[in-house]
């Protein structure tokens, strides 16, 4: 019983210490993720991209984890291999990536030759992606089950909180200052659009060191646990569990909230940057720093939400107001002529809110809803879901803009109507909200506790 007393993990500034050591790796995982979001429109001016290159490139974040099941078995190396394994392999993924990505976009010549009929450059840009993808998305639940593993019957909900906010730091740096950074090191082509890839592949790095000296935490963690162990372990992880879990009905309502409300989000951050230029007339130096108002936004009021699901409860019903702000935001959005800056201002704050009540809600649900030894295959299910969401939104939004919303002017400017696609968002939205007041009705049958507080 003292051995347990006076474990690591029962030490506030060890388990907050490991906490930000591997948000920093999500940080610069968030980053590198969005840092090509503002550049849409360069990569059209400059180097001969369409709308539909884009959507391409940007789905590829999906690939190989929803076609190959990468994801998936990630969860599965999660649960049987552990923490530290599975967290450097992932990093180190996302590094290697990262360097075929730059190598795209720093090599415009590519662009002259055609793999499989598509755009060389594109194609190359998008398997770096897809590999990138793989990485960042077996980090993140792998950072989800080392939270689990430091905070559970503690601060669970703040700390997810917390994470989230740090790795939101990664994405509002990448919309806010990636166009800026890359006019830093113009050419008479004009910005180096390769410069803040470099930049975030150079974050990765530090990344993986990161993750590489919280191993040396767990690997203390892991050994207090055994040296405290009576004999009567917990089952470990087996396959047949997944059985268990696909027929959890909690699970896939929780699975169909997250992949709703995530492609109502990620795929529009990736278009926003080009929402503001075309829509609101934002300079495209400056466009990016509207849509940074959302992860901004969320920093602060993730870790307050979840504090709050922490200490009050209502986990579920928070899940609801989420969506409903959701929804409204991009109601607003389509509306034609509501096109003032300060409205998108004003909106991208409002969603900001809302993008910080689901998740600080939704994440630490799924340890109420799932045994901690399924966990890691629990979480890679439900991402492996949400990435069929960010991996067929984009491709599709990108499709839609570029055959119905494409307007050519007489001197060759080309611009795009957003209404169509943010329609499309606010569908989205509608059934989010339907699944989140199903999820709230099965918490009540089940008793799974999504209203009850976290904290004793």
């Amino acid at each position: 019983m003292t051995k347990v007393q006076k474990s690591i993990r029962n030490s506030t500034v060890a388990r907050w210490a490991a906490l930000c050591i591997v948000s920093f790796t999500m940080m610069a995982a968030y980053f590198f993720t969005d840092v090509m979001s503002p550049l849409k429109t360069l990569l059209e001016s400059q180097m001969g991209w369409d709308s539909s290159d884009y959507g391409f490139f940007t789905s590829a974040y999906g690939w190989f984890n929803v076609f190959f099941l990468m994801l998936i078995f990630g969860g599965f190396i999660l649960d049987k291999m552990g923490i530290r394994f599975t967290g450097v392999t992932s990093s180190l993924l996302m590094v290697i990536g990262a360097g075929i990505k730059y190598y795209a976009i720093a090599t415009p010549t590519l662009a002259a030759t055609l793999i499989i009929g598509i755009n060389g450059q594109v194609m190359i840009a998008a398997l770096g992606f897809a590999i990138f993808g793989v990485g960042c998305e077996v980090s993140g639940i792998t950072v989800s089950k080392i939270i689990v593993k430091w905070f559970k019957g503690k601060e669970m909900a703040t700390a997810m909180g917390i994470q989230v906010a740090l790795a939101r730091i990664g994405t509002a740096l990448a919309m806010g200052f990636t166009v800026p950074f890359a006019n830093l090191f113009k050419t008479e082509e004009g910005a180096s659009l390769s410069a803040p890839i470099l930049l975030g592949a150079i974050a990765l790095c530090a990344g993986l060191i990161a993750f590489f000296i919280y191993t040396f935490m767990d690997k203390k963690l892991d050994q207090e646990i055994s040296d405290a162990s009576t004999g009567e372990n917990e089952e470990s992880f087996r396959l047949a569990d997944v059985k268990m879990i696909l027929i959890n009905k909690g699970f896939w309502l929780i699975a169909l909230l997250c992949v709703l409300f995530y492609s109502c989000v990620f795929p529009f951050l990736k278009y926003a940057t080009d929402l503001m230029v075309n829509k609101f007339a934002v300079n495209p130096d400056l466009a990016g720093l509207i849509p940074m108002l959302l992860p901004f936004g969320t920093i602060l009021l993730t870790p307050l939400f979840g504090g709050i699901y922490d200490k009050k409860g209502k986990g579920a019903s928070i899940m609801i107001l989420g969506a409903f702000m959701l929804l409204f935001v991009h109601l607003v959005f389509s509306v034609p002529f509501l096109n003032n800056w300060i409205l998108a201002v004003a909106l991208m704050i409002f969603l900001g809110i809302a993008f910080s009540l689901v998740p600080s809600a939704m994440w630490p649900s799924v340890a109420k809803i799932i045994p901690e030894k399924q966990l890691g295959t629990a979480y890679a299910l439900i991402f492996y879901i949400q990435n069929i969401g960010l991996m067929g939104v984009p491709f599709l939004i990108g499709k839609v803009l570029e055959n119905f919303c494409k307007t050519t002017s007489p001197d060759g400017a080309i611009s795009y109507d957003y209404t169509l696609v943010m329609m499309m968002f606010s569908v989205l939205a509608v059934f989010s909200i339907i699944v989140a007041y199903a999820l709230k009705r099965e918490d009540k049958k089940k008793g799974y506790g999504l209203e009850q507080k976290n904290v004793a």
